[in-house]
């Protein structure tokens, strides 16, 4: 059992992540949400279209302009609260690796911390254990925040990502998050290339052995755009094809741009898997 703010969800079930970026550089969108209106719209839309977790973000990942800890909780403290107050029963996820913006954004109604970068402060699972948030444990193969992966090697890249994973996990556990809220993600492009990123997909059901429930962001990763050789805008059928082979291998979360193409993905394996029946069945019944 999975348990985020005020929902449950059984194992079987995917829960989908929408992205909403407080940046005005965001990789993707290049700030379209950066202001409130625009991002309460998407907020709104990807709860229509059948997210369960928002997922806030004041940092885009890769290098760019620095962002102190203060103006990242200014791009996210307040829209946070606006998002809690109109979408009371939304799961709100803020994606930080800084301590100080976590303990700010779960006083203003967050229920998830997203750390992307692999425990880097340590005191962020404090906070989610005070405040019993949930946690997102990721590999980022020891990688610090906003840099890329230089000629990065691993042994055996799963066997880094379960041994950093499961022991985050485990700490966050007990430092007081509750266990049936803390998931785990092999950390997609981040302090991995493509070779590592695409082994990371084919071996996802080593982490769901764990039996962690497993995240996974791949939206139009740079794994995907290199692996296809396509520019950002044109990663979306790699995207959606590297999601059908990580729920049918377990993956319970997917932290996504594209929600209503996911939901299609993910009820069409679960539906093939003999989780979810069809939404229609009149063919040969006439």
């Amino acid at each position: 059992m999975l348990r985020l703010g005020r929902r449950e969800f059984d194992a079987h079930e995917p829960v989908i992540m929408a992205i909403v970026n407080r940046t005005p550089d965001s990789f993707y969108d290049q700030g379209a949400t950066f202001r409130d209106e625009p991002a309460l719209a998407r907020v709104e839309q990807a709860v229509s279209e059948g997210a369960a977790i928002i997922d806030i973000g004041g940092v885009k990942a890769g290098p760019g302009e620095e962002v102190t800890a203060e103006e990242e909780a200014r791009r996210t403290v307040g829209f946070v609260a606006e998002v809690r107050r109109r979408f009371p029963d939304v799961i709100i996820s803020v994606d930080t690796w800084r301590h100080e913006v976590g303990e700010a954004v779960c006083e203003a109604g967050a229920d998830l911390l997203n750390d992307a970068w692999g425990g880097v402060d340590p005191r962020l699972a404090e906070v989610a254990g005070r405040y019993g948030a949930g946690i997102v444990c990721t590999h980022a193969g020891g990688t610090q925040p906003r840099t890329r992966p230089h000629r990065i090697a691993y042994d055996d890249v799963m066997a880094d990502i379960l041994e950093v994973t499961v022991a985050l996990a485990e700490r966050a556990v007990s430092l007081g998050v509750p266990r049936e809220s803390v998931m785990i993600d092999p950390g997609h492009d981040f302090g991995k290339n493509t070779r590592h990123s695409l082994e990371a997909t084919r071996r996802l059901g080593e982490m769901v052995s764990t039996g962690w429930p497993v995240l996974v962001s791949l939206s139009n990763k740079d794994f995907v755009g290199e692996t296809l050789d396509r520019p950002v805008k044109e990663r979306v059928v790699g995207t959606l094809a590297t999601t059908a082979v990580s729920a049918w291998l377990g993956a319970q979360v997917y932290r996504v741009h594209e929600v209503a193409e996911t939901r299609q993905v993910l009820d069409m394996v679960a539906s093939i898997a003999g989780h979810r029946p069809p939404s229609v069945a009149r063919r040969g019944l006439a």
